[in-house]
């Protein structure tokens, strides 16, 4: 997060996302930060607050960031091009994860 818009860092594949910034109030992650938990959508197309990234997305996982004080540094957002691709095992790994960069950010 820079200020008041999410700035996508980090990525895989050919194609450039659709939106590399957009408002902290948008998206999944815009769900996410406002609910301070992860958010998992197993059809990003039937989830009006899906922003189209990538045309091959199916599914999503976000997971706040969180330093050792509770505060909201980041997003971890991964998506699939698979349905239901996450789940809950994949929700605590990347929270832990995420606990672990918030920390070296911090």
């Amino acid at each position: 997060m820079v200020k008041d818009e999410f700035v996508i860092l980090a990525g895989t594949g050919n194609e450039p996302p659709t939106y590399a910034r957009f408002p902290i109030t948008q998206g999944l992650c815009g769900a996410a930060l406002e609910s301070g938990k992860p958010i998992i959508v197993g059809d990003v197309h039937h989830d009006p607050r899906y922003l189209p990234t990538f045309h091959t997305t199916r599914s999503e996982i976000v997971v706040p960031m969180r330093n050792e004080h509770r505060h909201i540094l980041g997003m971890m957002d991964v998506e699939s091009d698979q349905l239901n691709a996450f789940g809950e095992e994949d929700r605590q790994f990347l929270k832990r994860a995420g606990g672990l960069i918030a920390h070296c950010l911090h």
